[in-house]
């Protein structure tokens, strides 16, 4: 490539990077990550075949996330995860360190059966919403809200289909979501708690010892599906009365979304795309909210966050763009050897590439970027797999380091901004450092020594 196209490429790459973390006058990611990607391809360093084929490539992964959102936006309305907020402040039964808990076991569970993103865009509001009702002051506020979107992000690691990174270069390296779960769910777990551990460390002295708890006319309010200031308060006596849970509803979606969820590691094996099945459990349930509830697809229009498809697209496009200026060669060239020699080396190698990469552009287009650049070393089979779930690793767990690292953090501040909550990013630095190293390594050092075991 010529030189003036490869300083060309190099130019909007840092331009497209610094204002997605500018983002000036509030404007969207995805605006600055595609405005970067019509740029490259009008001076051709993209060209059409590679924009087919990056649209190949992600289309059916961010077609799989969106509909779990849609699928998160139903239950939602329903008023699933609002009656499961107040049940969690009641199990508390008035300790902060038990909420802090519940709170992290919440997230957790929400991106296993959902997704990280949809997880970010749920529980997020939940979580703002029990710490209003709770009256905490704002340095109490942070352990529940940043608890919240560090759990709920790196344990999309367990299961490749809870975020769309997982998700992109599973065909690339010969892995299927159970092969997938086999090398990554132990050492992920170990994560997940030793990342639990550090936040409980970091905020111990920030988490309120007492809490308030909600009596029944509470709770009816805080589980009826309305929004806190929309009406008087419940003990008033002058609001109006709250629509409470359809519970036959709410045990028909819940059945369908485990059985989907289920579905996705049976019917692939069947021929049956991951994204199809997605798609008829959105449909399915926005369909049997509307026979029960008379309640149509505004709501999901509104809600659902599209521009995800137009960030990852325009990001991805600008890793191809560095891939066709030859950066992959550099990095092949770089690392190679070191990784043909060992496993550990392999996984260390691309776990903290990958970690970088991602907290200087995205974890998106950096596994896509990681997965590149492993595919043409011309890895054995086994050598590449392990490279891979570094690589998962990397992007779900090292990416956490900044707020650009990942979507899920990117939709957490946007989230919080919305709800009056100012979070900066020295402040989410300053937390991010103490834990995300630190669970990194753990998290490398168990999935070495669950290879050992398992190979």
């Amino acid at each position: 490539m010529h030189d003036n196209l490869i300083i060309y490429t190099f130019t909007i790459f840092a331009l497209t990077t610094l204002f997605i973390m500018w983002r000036p006058r509030g404007i969207n990611e995805s605006i600055p990550a595609i405005s970067g990607a019509i740029l490259l391809f009008v001076a051709g360093v993209v060209p059409f075949y590679d924009i087919q084929q990056i649209f190949k490539l992600v289309s059916g992964p961010s077609i799989t996330i969106i509909s779990t959102i849609v699928m998160c936006i139903v239950l939602e309305s329903i008023g699933v995860f609002r009656w499961a907020a107040v049940n969690i402040v009641n199990r508390a039964k008035g300790s902060g360190i038990k909420l802090f808990l519940y709170i992290m076991i919440l997230c957790f569970l929400m991106t296993i059966f959902f997704n990280n993103d949809g997880s970010i865009l749920i529980t997020t509001p939940i979580i703002i919403h029990i710490v209003t009702m709770l009256h905490l002051k704002p340095h109490q506020k942070l352990p529940y809200l940043f608890a919240g979107v560090f759990i709920a992000t790196s344990a999309s690691l367990p299961i490749g289909v809870s975020n769309i990174a997982n998700l992109i270069g599973l065909k690339m390296v010969g892995l299927d979501l159970i092969s997938y779960t086999h090398f990554a769910f132990v050492p992920s777990m170990i994560g997940v708690i030793t990342l639990s551990l550090l936040l409980y460390l970091v905020f111990k002295k920030d988490i309120p010892q007492k809490i308030a708890t909600f009596n029944d006319s509470s709770i009816e309010f805080l589980i009826s599906n309305q929004t806190p200031g929309a009406h008087s308060h419940p003990l008033s006596g002058t609001r109006q009365k709250p629509e409470i849970i359809n519970w036959s509803l709410f045990r028909v979606c819940i059945i369908i979304v485990v059985l989907i969820r289920g579905s996705y590691f049976i019917l692939p094996a069947y021929g049956i795309p991951i994204e199809w099945i997605a798609i008829a459990g959105a449909v399915i349930l926005v369909v049997i909210r509307w026979i029960s509830l008379k309640v149509g697809v505004l709501d999901v229009v509104k809600k659902a966050p599209w521009h995800i498809l137009v960030f990852a697209f325009g990001m991805y496009v600008t890793v191809y763009a560095l891939n066709n200026t030859g950066i992959t060669a550099f990095f092949i060239e770089l690392f190679e050897g070191p990784m043909k020699e060992n496993l550990v080396f392999a996984s260390f190698i691309t776990g903290i590439l990958v970690t970088v990469l991602s907290n200087l552009m995205n974890n998106l287009p950096s596994v896509m970027l990681g997965t590149l650049i492993i595919t043409d070393m011309g890895l054995d089979l086994q050598t590449l797999q392990v490279s891979y779930i570094a690589i998962i690793i990397g992007s779900d767990i090292g990416a956490l380091l900044s707020p650009l690292g990942t979507l899920a953090t990117l939709l957490w501040m946007f989230v919080l901004r919305k709800n009056g909550i100012r979070i900066t990013w020295a402040t989410y630095f300053k937390v991010a450092l103490l834990v995300i190293p630190v669970t990194l390594l753990v998290t490398l050092i168990a999935f070495n020594l669950w290879l050992l075991l398992i190979l």
